[in-house]
């Protein structure tokens, strides 16, 4: 196992910016003629002074910022840009002449340097970027900007997992595996100051660590490091006073969720947590690693740092005696697996809380095989595809041989058109049969993976029986059951065999024999009438069943089924945004997303930047101005359907692109 070393030349740099193309577009909009400028809100630390930083680079500017130390001193925030004396009318007079004003942490101004800026605004002859935090009352002044329809507001969401991605391999300088990038995605939940300090603290500390001795992908097991930003961020969690309430807090740590009977709890304490936000109660009850709905509902901690802090900051001998046993974790793991399995059944794979299975991995202790198949093939179902592998080969660690597991990394790797780890993940498993079909797809004979689905089907069908109304009605139902019994269980997978050639392009084949009125069968029907419209419903009712990667394939399908040239873009960008959540896919049906009417010129800069090229990297290539590459890209972008060049992957096949 290689351990990440750390280089303290490149470290201290800032990391790229990545991401956020619409919103600096929009910033930079909002500076141009006829615009006085714009305000930039969102939670602390996701990226907002970075972001107007990247935005007004190169241009002019005076900058001015808010500070908690002196919000009690008129005109503090402008200090440096003013007279030691001044009115406000005289202050608004001297920086009337400053063409663009950043005011950064507008949340802390002082009065005076707030009502500055506001008659700045009204007054409109300098243009504003007004940043700031939405972490209490802002000074009325600065709320007024939007409210009063002064200056527009972005209100910045946390950054998304994909572009979180791109951010951490741009800081890291490599890949990080699904499992340490979900973990990190989740514990900092948008806030790029706490991330970026977790990835420093993890690698400083030696716990980045290679998986596979022939992979980029790091990974991260073991227990957060508590920093100075997470302590910052858990403060209130860390000085409880009553020891009441530090114990109930603990005990949540190392046992989340736990059923709410009030019994076991002392209601008065409850209260007073759920009061200061740090324990939330789920009055619809759970049905992950508890098994069956408590009506009396679940507990547990408000944010996802919490519990991580708590169990590192109990010491070893009390984290010994409230961590669970192994017996207590059997029982948990247990039950999220018959919970996943379930909603397999019902061919419903909406998120479903596994934080036992998580907690697990993430600390690097062995995962049972069984538990970790089924979580990979929720997530591939899911459409999670680098993710589906690693819960795969968090099972492979203990069980080398263990044939589900097999399945489910082949299938993963097969569908992401990573043809050499499927065909590793068959080697010594003569009956996978499924991958084998999706291996024989990866590799761009489609006719010969629907004639090995055939087989496979024709199989199945002669094992458990020609699917019964029975199997085909609880299929699509919805149910109460904890258990599945094995008829199901083979229900479910002969379904899916048989819906894998609709995703291959071939319903007629299987239209009427998957159950009646479910979802697989409406796309089938669609994509066998040629139905655009229909095709993309089906899409719509795959995603609120959460199969991202089928509506992504259906919407595709839909592309080239609409005679409508406008309805084919809006599917062709429905496509798009889903597959791009789906880490890497690569499936026949995603195969033929670029056919935009793009001139030669911009198919040449649209496949560069698909690369990875940036603006500047292009012109130069191309010997272009930076400027006529951003046309070129933007005009591109308005035909394919495309929002960023995130998505020109999906649009694009690369010339060492393996077929898919």
């Amino acid at each position: 196992m290689t351990t990440f070393e750390r280089d303290a030349k490149t470290l201290e740099l800032p990391w790229q910016f990545t991401g956020r193309e619409g919103e600096l577009e929009l910033i930079r909009r909002s500076l141009t003629a006829g615009h006085h400028g714009i305000v930039v809100t969102g939670p602390v630390g996701c990226g907002k002074t970075r972001l107007v930083t990247e935005a007004v680079r190169g241009s002019d500017r005076a900058r001015a910022a808010g500070t908690p130390e002196t919000r009690h001193l008129p005109f503090a925030a402008f200090a440096h840009l003013l007279p030691e004396a001044v009115s406000l009318h005289r202050a608004v007079q001297l920086l009337s002449g400053v063409r663009l004003l950043v005011v950064d942490d507008a949340h802390l101004l002082d009065d005076a340097s707030a009502a500055l800026v506001h008659q700045l605004a009204v007054h409109g002859r300098t243009r504003l970027v007004v940043v700031a935090a939405d972490c209490g009352p802002h000074p009325g002044a600065i709320s007024r900007l939007w409210t009063g329809e002064l200056l527009p507001r972005l209100a910045l969401e946390p950054l998304p997992r994909e572009d979180t991605e791109q951010l951490l391999a741009a800081g890291v300088g490599g890949s990080l595996e699904p499992l340490t990038l979900n973990r990190l995605h989740h514990l900092c939940l948008g806030d790029l100051r706490l991330l970026r300090e977790l990835v420093d603290a993890v690698r400083e500390r030696g716990l980045l660590t290679r998986l596979l001795p022939d992979t980029d992908e790091w990974a991260w097991r073991g227990p957060v490091p508590v920093t100075a930003t997470v302590r910052e961020r858990t403060a209130q969690l860390l000085e409880r006073p009553g020891p009441d309430e530090r114990r109930t807090l603990e005990r949540l740590a190392f046992a989340e969720p736990l059923p709410l009977h009030l019994d076991d709890f002392d209601l008065r304490i409850l209260e007073n947590l759920e009061a200061d936000a740090l324990i939330r109660i789920d009055d619809q009850g759970d049905q992950g690693a508890q098994g069956d709905r408590d009506d009396q509902g679940t507990v547990r901690l408000s944010h996802p740092l919490h519990g991580p802090v708590l169990r590192a900051a109990a010491g070893r001998l009390r984290a010994r005696r409230l961590a669970r046993t192994p017996a207590q974790c059997e029982a948990a793991l247990a039950a999220e697996s018959a919970a996943l399995t379930r909603r397999i059944e019902q061919a419903d794979v909406r998120s479903l809380p596994t934080p036992v299975g998580e907690w697990l991995a993430q600390e690097g202790a062995p995962l049972p095989a069984g538990y970790a198949a089924v979580r990979a093939r929720f997530s591939r179902l899911r459409g999670e595809l680098r993710e589906a592998a690693a819960w795969a080969r968090e099972g492979l660690r203990g069980a080398p041989d263990d044939a589900p597991c097999r399945t489910e990394l082949a299938l993963a790797a097969a569908q992401s058109g990573d043809a050499a780890t499927a065909q590793e993940a068959m080697a010594g498993c003569p009956d996978l049969d499924e991958q084998s079909a999706w291996l024989v797809a990866a590799r761009g004979d489609v006719d010969g993976a629907l004639a090995a689905i055939g087989d496979v089907t024709d199989g199945m069908v002669q094992r458990y029986g020609e699917g019964s109304d029975r199997m085909a009605a609880e299929f699509g139902a919805d149910s109460d059951r904890m258990g599945v019994p094995t008829a199901e269980i083979a229900g479910a997978d002969t379904v899916f065999a048989l819906y894998d050639a609709v995703r291959l392009g071939a319903p007629e084949k299987v239209a009427e024999r998957l159950p009646a009125d479910g979802v697989f069968a409406q796309h089938a029907g669609a994509l066998a009438r040629g139905d655009g419209a229909a095709l993309d419903r089906a899409a719509e009712a795959l995603e609120g069943r959460g199969f991202l990667l089928f509506a992504a394939e259906a919407h595709a399908q839909a592309v080239r089924a609409h005679r409508d040239a406008r309805a084919a873009r809006t599917s062709r960008t429905r496509a798009v945004a889903l597959a791009r959540r789906c880490q890497g896919a690569r499936t026949p049906a995603l195969s033929g997303l670029v056919f935009g009417e793009l001139t030669a010129r911009q198919r040449q800069i649209v496949t560069l930047a698909a690369a990875g090229l940036s603006n500047r990297q292009i012109a130069e290539q191309l010997t272009l101005s930076i400027r006529t590459v951003g046309n070129h890209l933007y005009s591109a972008y308005v035909r394919l359907g495309a929002s960023d060049r995130g998505a020109l992957p999906w649009l694009v096949e690369l010339p060492d692109a393996q077929p898919a």
